[in-house]
Parts: C-alpha cells; sequence; structure tokens
C-alpha cells in the first residue's frame, strides 16, 4: 500500500491503539513493519492466526507471553564471542524460559483437543534448551540481572566467607558504638568509605582510636577512621570482595560461550515469541473494540453490515451498511455538509486497510471484505502555499497520480470531486474522471455537491447513488447511509435552522427553480420513506429474535413433552401388561375351577356357580385403548404441579412445599429449613396428610443423596480437571447435600493448578451462611489443593 493513504486515513492511530496489547520488544517492532497486503493468501493466513488467537483468549485468557526485550544486540556480541553481563543474562533467559512455556501452553491446547488453523505450526518452530534455560535460571536473577550463590559452589563459598567477615567487623565495631567510645564519636553508626568499614570520629579524638583515616566530613569536625583493630579484617573482606568479583566475571563468561552456539535458535525464538505476542495483540484488540472477523472475497466484493468507523467512540458512531463490487462498482454520495460523506469514506478505507493487515474489523458477523491490490484517497484541503497550488491545483494534482497507479483491482476514494472550480466545469471533469475510472475496471466511491452527478449515477451501468439521512423534522442529519437514493439539497433548510431571516429565506427559495424544488421534495419524500421503512424492519427485527426464542423454548417444552409422554405410556403400557397378565392367570384358575366342578358334580354344573364364574371374568375386562386407566391419571395428577403443593424431592427421598416457580422447569422449593431449586423432573406430587406425617417423624427415611462423582452421600468432591462454571454448580449442590444428611465436616478437593478452582470454591465457601469455617487441609492429605469444611 502507498505511503499516502496510510496517513490520509490515519492508519498510523490504528497501530498506536495496537501497541498498547503488546508486551515484547519484538511484537512492537513488528508492528512498527506491518503494513496492509495486497496477496490474497497472504492475508487470508493473517487472519486465520488472528482466529487463532480470539479462540485462545476466548477459551484461556490469551497466550503466556511475558514482558520481553529485544535480544538481537546480545546475539549480535555473542557473534564475536563477547562476554555478556547479567542483565543481558536475564533477558535471554526470560526469552528460553517463555519459549518452553509456550510451547507447554500449546501441548495443553492440543490434549485439550483445541483445534486451531495455524499457529502450532509456527509454535513448533521454537526451539526449547531445559539444560541452558535452567543454568541460567538458577545463575542469574532474572528482575536484576545479579548473578545468584548457586552461580558456582566457588562463589557460593566467597560470598558465605564475606557474609561471616562483614559479622565480624560489624562485631568489633560495635563496641565502639555501643561502649565507652561511642562518646568520641559524631553519631555511633557503622558507614563504609572506600569500600571499607569505618567509624565517623569526631576529628579532636582521632588518636583515641588509631587506625587509618579514609574520608573527612565537608565541615572538616568528622573524619572518618577505620580503627586499627579492623584493619585485618577489612583487608580479608576487600581480598574476598576481588575474588568474588572475578568469579562473577569467570561466570558470565561461562554463561556466554555456554548460549554462543544458540544465538540463531535464540534470535528465531524471540521472533516467533514476538510474533505469537503481535497475534494475542491483535485479539486482544478485537475483543475490547467488539471487532469481527472479515470473510475474504477473491471476487472483489465488499459487503460491511453495520460498518463503524473504528476511530470514533462506539457509543456516538453510527453504524451503516456498505455494498461494492458485486451490482455496481462506483458509489456517487451526495447530501449537504456536516452529514458524514467524509467519514463514510473514510471508514471503508480503513475497514480495509485494517482487514488486510490481518486484523479484525468493526462490523458486524458476516460482513465481507476485498483485498485491494491498492487503496487511493484524495479527501481533505490539498490547497498548498509553498507549491502555490489553490485547493482545485491539489485535488488534480492527487487525480492524476491516482489515475497513473490504478488498476482494476484498486478501490479509489475522491471526496468532493471537482470542488473548487466553475460549477458546470468542475461537475464535467468529475463525470469525465469517473468514466476513465470506470474504463480501468477500479472500484470508486465518491462525494460531491454537485446534482449533474445524481444524474450520471443513474444513467450510468454499475454506478449508484447514495446520500447521507436528513431529518426534515429536526433539519439536523443523522450520518446513515442510503444507497439507491440520492441526496437532496439542504441548504435553505439548514440556514433556517441556523437563524437566517425569513425574508431571506422565502426570496431564496423563490430563486429556486421550480424542477429543483420538486426534485428536493420527491428526494425528500423517498428519504422518509426510506426511514419508515428501515424502522418498520428495525421492529421487525427485533420482533422475529423474539419470536425465534420463543418458538426455541416452545420446541424446547414440545421436546420435554413428549419425552415425558412416552415415559408415561411406557408405564401405563408395562402396568397394563402386568394387570392383563394378572387377569388371564386369574381366567385360567376360575376356567380350571368350572372343569373340576364339572368333573366333581357328574358333568353338570349349577346356574349360580355358573353366573359366579362369568361375574368374575367380567370383572377382568380391560380397555385396549386404556382411556380410563388410572396409571395414565395418577401419573398425570403427580406432574400437575402448583404453588403451595406438597411434594416429594425423588433424589433426595425429602417432602417439602412448592414455594415459587423459577425459569420452565425449576421449582423453588423448602425442604424443612433448606430452599433448594430443583428440576420439576425430579418432582412427585404427593398429598398435603403425606407432608404433615413426614414433619411429625423426627427421623424421616432419607435415600441416599446422591452427587456427580459417587451417585452416594459422601464426604469428599473431587473438582479437579472441571471447568469453573461446572465445578461452582457441583460444589453447591455438594454442599446442599451435606447439610441435608448432616455431614461434617467435608472435604473439597480444588487442586493447586493456577489457583481459579481454589479462590471460586473459598468464596462460594465465606458466601454461604451454614459454613461454620474452613481451611486447607493437612499436608498428607492433600495441603492447599484441598479445603476442609466444618457445617453448622
Amino acid at each position: 500500500m502507498n505511503e499516502k493513504i496510510l496517513e490520509t486515513l490515519e492508519f498510523q492511530r490504528i497501530k498506536d491503539q495496537l501497541a498498547k496489547y503488546l508486551a515484547s520488544a519484538t511484537g512492537k517492532q513488528e508492528l512498527a513493519e506491518l503494513m496492509p497486503q495486497s496477496d490474497y493468501e497472504t492475508v487470508l493466513s493473517w487472519q486465520k492466526e488472528t482466529m487463532d488467537g480470539a479462540d485462545i483468549l476466548r477459551l484461556k485468557g490469551g497466550m503466556p507471553i511475558p514482558k520481553l526485550a529485544d535480544v538481537r544486540p546480545q546475539m549480535k556480541r555473542l557473534k564475536i564471542k563477547a562476554s555478556l553481563n547479567g542483565a543481558e543474562l536475564a533477558q535471554i533467559a526470560k526469552v528460553l524460559r517463555a519459549s518452553m512455556s509456550v510451547q507447554h501452553f500449546f501441548e495443553r491446547l492440543h490434549a485439550e483437543k483445541i483445534m486451531l488453523q495455524v499457529l502450532p505450526k509456527e509454535v513448533d518452530e521454537l526451539v526449547t534448551i531445559p539444560s541452558i534455560t535452567k543454568r541460567l535460571l538458577q545463575s542469574i536473577d532474572q528482575d536484576t540481572g545479579a548473578v545468584l550463590d548457586e552461580a558456582s559452589s566457588k562463589l557460593h563459598g566467597i560470598r558465605q566467607l564475606i557474609a561471616k567477615t562483614e559479622a565480624e567487623i560489624r562485631q568489633q565495631m560495635e563496641k565502639y558504638t555501643h561502649g565507652k567510645m561511642a562518646k568520641y564519636l559524631s553519631e555511633p553508626i557503622i558507614t563504609v568509605r572506600n569500600e571499607r568499614y569505618v567509624l565517623p570520629v569526631l576529628s579532636r579524638e582521632r588518636s583515641r582510636f588509631g587506625g587509618v583515616v579514609h574520608d573527612q566530613s565537608a565541615s572538616g569536625q568528622t573524619l572518618y577512621i577505620e580503627p586499627a583493630s579492623t584493619v585485618d579484617l577489612n583487608n580479608r573482606l576487600r581480598q574476598s570482595q576481588i575474588e568474588e568479583r572475578q568469579e562473577v566475571r569467570r561466570v558470565l563468561a561461562a554463561l556466554s560461550t555456554m548460549l554462543a552456539p544458540y544465538r540463531l535458535d535464540i534470535q528465531n525464538n524471540a521472533k516467533i515469541l514476538g510474533h505469537l505476542d503481535f497475534v494475542n495483540a491483535k485479539a486482544k484488540m478485537a475483543h475490547d473494540t467488539k471487532a469481527t472477523l472479515p470473510l475474504l472475497s477473491q471476487a472483489g466484493q465488499v459487503v460491511l453490515k453495520k460498518a463503524r468507523h473504528p476511530l470514533i467512540d462506539p457509543k456516538k458512531a453510527v453504524a451503516n451498511d456498505i455494498k461494492l463490487g458485486q451490482d455496481y462498482h462506483a458509489i456517487v454520495i451526495t447530501g449537504p455538509n456536516t452529514g458524514g460523506k467524509t467519514i463514510t469514506l473514510k471508514t471503508l478505507g480503513l475497514i480495509q486497510l485494517m482487514g488486510q493487515s490481518g486484523m479484525f474489523i468493526p462490523a458486524a458477523e458476516g460482513s465481507t471484505i476485498a483485498v485491494y491490490d491498492e487503496i487511493f484517497a484524495d479527501i481533505g484541503d490539498e490547497q498548498s502555499l509553498e507549491q502555490n497550488l489553490s485547493t482545485f491545483s491539489g485535488h488534480m494534482e492527487n487525480v492524476k497520480a491516482i489515475l497513473d497507479q490504478t488498476t482494476a483491482h484498486s478501490l479509489v476514494l475522491l471526496d468532493e470531486l471537482g470542488a473548487g472550480t466553475d460549477p458546470k466545469e468542475g461537475a464535467a471533469l468529475a463525470m469525465a474522471i469517473l468514466d476513465k475510472i470506470g474504463a480501468l475496471g477500479s472500484d470508486v466511491v465518491v462525494t460531491t455537491h454537485y446534482p449533474e452527478l445524481k444524474a450520471f449515477a443513474y444513467d450510468r451501468p454499475e454506478t449508484i447513488n447514495a446520500s447521507m439521512e436528513f431529518d426534515q423534522k429536526t433539519l439536523r442529519p443523522t450520518y446513515r447511509l442510503l444507497l439507491g437514493i440520492p441526496g437532496q439539497s439542504n441548504g435553505i433548510a439548514i440556514a433556517k435552522r441556523l437563524g437566517i431571516g425569513q425574508d431571506i429565506i422565502a426570496e431564496a427559495q423563490s430563486l429556486v427553480s421550480d424542477d429543483s424544488q420538486d426534485l428536493n421534495k420527491m428526494i425528500g419524500e423517498l428519504v422518509e420513506q426510506r426511514k419508515q421503512a428501515r424502522e418498520r424492519s428495525e421492529k421487525l427485527e427485533v420482533l422475529l429474535t423474539k419470536n425465534k426464542a420463543t418458538e426455541q423454548e416452545l420446541n424446547d417444552k414440545l421436546t420435554r413433552f413428549e419425552e415425558q409422554r412416552e415415559k408415561l405410556y411406557e408405564d401405563a403400557r408395562s402396568k397394563a401388561n402386568h394387570q392383563v397378565s394378572q387377569a388371564k392367570k386369574k381366567a385360567d384358575q376360575i376356567i380350571h375351577h368350572l372343569r373340576q366342578l364339572e368333573i366333581t358334580q357328574g358333568g353338570s354344573v349349577k346356574e349360580n356357580e355358573l353366573i359366579d364364574a362369568q361375574g368374575a371374568l367380567n370383572a377382568l375386562h380391560q380397555n385396549p385403548r386404556l382411556k380410563h386407566n388410572s396409571v395414565l391419571k395418577k401419573a398425570k395428577q403427580k406432574r400437575d404441579l402448583h404453588k403451595g403443593d406438597a411434594v416429594l424431592v425423588k433424589s433426595y427421598g425429602q417432602r417439602g412445599e412448592l414455594l415459587e416457580k423459577r425459569g420452565n422447569h425449576k421449582w423453588e422449593v423448602q425442604l424443612g429449613i433448606l430452599r433448594m431449586e430443583i428440576d420439576e423432573n425430579d418432582l412427585e406430587k404427593i398429598s398435603k396428610q403425606q407432608l404433615a406425617n413426614a414433619e411429625k417423624e423426627h427421623e424421616p427415611k432419607r435415600r441416599p443423596v446422591r452427587t456427580v462423582q459417587t451417585r452416594h452421600t459422601s464426604a469428599r468432591l473431587d473438582l479437579r480437571g472441571h471447568r469453573y462454571e461446572q465445578a461452582m454448580s457441583e460444589l453447591a449442590q455438594f454442599i446442599d447435600h451435606a447439610l441435608l444428611n448432616n455431614l461434617s465436616p467435608v472435604t473439597v478437593i480444588h487442586g493447586k493448578g493456577t489457583g481459579a478452582l481454589r479462590k471460586g470454591t473459598w468464596e462460594y465457601l465465606r458466601s454461604n451462611p451454614r459454613v461454620k469455617s474452613f481451611a486447607y487441609a493437612a499436608p498428607n492429605a492433600g495441603g492447599d489443593g484441598a479445603t476442609i469444611v466444618y457445617l453448622q
């Protein structure tokens, strides 16, 4: 892309917004070099990267990229076999540690079957050096760059000797600061001069201490003296400090030599981490600005839905639909000043630049952008005093440059084309320029005040009129783009709103031709009709969304009803089959009895016995259609729930009372002293008498409480490996079950991990009034990976 378009559309301000999300120097360098691309495959790859970053941000909160310095200067020094200092080695250690951390992070994503498109291949190029990374982390402090005691056994021994010697010196000198000699000191303190421990002695009392004078105060009243009794100790300390510096230099040199063979790998790691940081930043900015993934059109089509300017506050920006490149390749936007024409041009151009830079765009889901080879713009006042160019001349210079470079795959944005000269000549020139751009095959969006261009856009193929909506009632622009409707001149209306006298307004209106007034009136009516249509469309959109939600709710209810109906039918069939089976057995018994009577009575059966047998058989008759089946009736009554009904909570084996319905399929139930939210599938309606009988019993029979883990009452809940929301739901159910079964204490195993489950567990326990106290488990019982909970 040409530099001028980036400057005209203020693309640098977009990059400045993105810079706030970067943590690494290499990522900031990549941002500084970022340019929109014109190659389709490159843009597609960049967009896939950003999509991967957005998925990781949504699922895991982003990639673990720490603050990293630019290590390229260190790599150049290693190339010439230079010895790096502690701070430089600490920066390299951070890169190596981050490389391992990122690699492990993506391995966990793979293990969790989180599918990504591009980034895993880039992470595979990271080179991890565990042994060297461990050695650096043990030897160098990551914050200060200081060489640690563990860097070498010799350094450890030397520093122990230094500490011991310093303690001896202080012990010896404290005899002066706390004893009888303290009165001869300016202050009873021990200080350092020339890297040796000294005392601040009054000048007149020098002879009482002897030793070596290392310094004196500005007034000459105080001498900083090293007492004779500590000279040998200071000498020993000084010698140890020299040995320490030598050992530190040796350690730094050894570490530098150890890193030298891997300098290219380290530099490449830093580059990959910087790129991941850059992708992370694009995903974070997209999330914060509510930007969306654009679809890419190889056919050069632009379909922006509810597009807004990325540099305007989203609360104030007016979103517009912009289409280009399919039914038409040229848009002529007309209308009054301050209506939003220029902002519309910049919105289209800036969104294209963002999309072709691999960024998400400030538009609704499903928006499409083209991949242009160049974007040109002539926007703003091009007047130049230095070059002696008028506004018109400046614009023509820009237009000439654009016409010389544009191709069939370019986008041209022209603001107030032909302005600054005679209106008739300006309009004619504007139409000729548009014809030329059309002949080249470029897409073009132009703003103008010339009415001639309205007719031009109407007559020319693949060209459409557009305007910025103007509210006729308030005489103010709404900043909405109206495709297909030319803009009307509202100059007289605006002048009237601004307070110009009525006599002037009336005369101006009389001077305007009838044709112009009729045209403006027609356009005004079209705009009003378009506004009403849009408002109706928005209302219908809201209604449609609401109806879809209602339809989904009804479908869910129907599904549940059908499932329940099938279950009831199955229960009824089972019960009926059982009754039929029993009836068949009884019928067989009656028939067998009749046969026995016939045999015992010599072939004749008394009439009353036959009547009794016939009655018994009639009593066994079953209606095959189950119209009055008692099982169905009883099941239906049990499902008919109302506020105040007595119910049995089947999973708990507890009886309670319905208080209030919660949502579509849940009820709030009073179970003794507890209130719980229960799914209606877990409820069975019972009689008030059954409830009263249950309340009289001191120890009601209870079925074991089922938990997700064991399906039996347990004093132990394991949340490890569960997602946060699921874990918190299970924890609440577990505590309720424990309270119902008088279990205390209970154990909640949340693991250590990132600490999110532990934090959520403790927050819930603090908020539950039935929790008496809680604390970490004993070290042999899980330590801070488990919590013991005591219930009231």
